[in-house]
């Protein structure tokens, strides 16, 4: 468990560094083909510093406004408050802010840059669904996420998953310009450009599939250790199964941060899912359930 935090921390610093090189190298690539000024590059480096650094600190705000996520007080809902301020108890951990999803879907999640500034959120459709034991349960698992860091990394891959769509716009906007304006543009410009286009999104999933299967069955044994209850998660697991429905607000850069894949079933969408398939963990949960 140790090793996982530590992981994570080395995780944020290397994702980060990887972002600003990859936006720099492709700034300078584009730069040389198009003849600019190579001190464009220096400019471009800069921007990616700021903009990492603005995505550490702004990401969590961005997540709860795609998601609709509003912050309630004890007064608001006392049962789910009162269920995270014990878990932040038991686990000697600051209190989250609690935030709500008008939203019949079951599921929650967590986001932030560490535990002193740690969100956590379910739905309403979770809170409606799930007896005490239950929510309980997964509020523990998205306590997990907050303890182990699992909120640093995702909150970065969030961002990431972000910039590669910026990017990809600029870079098309950049073509379309070139194309009116600029005769004299290499045409390895318009291919190296539709090419980023078109692995945006693959890029994007990839990122999320590396961070999020094994970050979800970590919680998941957290969760349960901090609990003491394996079967009460296995037994909302159980219920996600038989009535698991897709968010209302969806969004796949924000897919990785849910206790459940929000997004809308499908073929493709399982093979490309940001989370393990929920047999898989209930049948862990179950198998380790001596071991908790």
């Amino acid at each position: 468990m140790y090793g996982a935090v530590a992981a994570n921390k080395r995780n944020t610093v290397l994702i980060m560094a990887a972002f600003i090189g990859l936006v720099t190298a492709v700034g300078y690539v584009v730069n040389l083909l198009m003849g600019g000024d190579v001190y464009v590059t220096l400019w471009i480096l800069i921007g990616a510093i700021i903009y990492a650094l603005v995505q550490y600190f702004m990401a969590a705000s961005l997540v709860l406004a795609m998601t609709g996520a509003k912050e309630i007080q004890k007064k608001d809902n006392p049962r789910l408050y009162r269920i995270v301020e014990n878990l932040s108890i038991a686990t000697g951990m600051p209190m989250p802010k609690v935030y709500i999803i008008d939203d019949p879907a079951l599921n929650a999640f967590a986001t932030g840059r560490d535990p002193k500034h740690a969100i956590v959120a379910a739905t309403t459709g979770l809170v409606e669904a799930m007896t005490d034991r239950e929510l309980e349960a997964v509020m523990a698992h998205e306590m997990g996420h907050v303890k182990n860091y699992d909120i640093r990394v995702s909150m970065i891959a969030f961002g990431l998953v972000s910039a590669v769509s910026i990017i990809a716009d600029l870079v098309l906007r950049m073509l379309f310009y070139s194309s009116s304006d600029n005769r004299n543009v290499h045409p390895i410009v318009y291919v190296v450009g539709i090419i980023f286009i078109l692995l945006a999104p693959v890029i994007a999933t990839i990122i999320q599939l590396a961070i999020s299967r094994q970050r979800e069955y970590l919680a998941d044994a957290t969760g349960a250790m901090t609990t003491r209850d394996s079967e009460g998660l296995a037994m909302a697991l159980e219920k996600l199964k038989t009535n698991g429905l897709p968010l209302r607000r969806q969004n796949s850069s924000t897919a990785h941060l849910f206790f459940s894949n929000p997004l809308k079933p499908g073929s493709f969408m399982k093979l490309f899912s940001t989370h393990p398939p929920l047999e898989d963990r209930i049948a862990r949960l179950r198998k380790n359930s001596n071991k908790f």
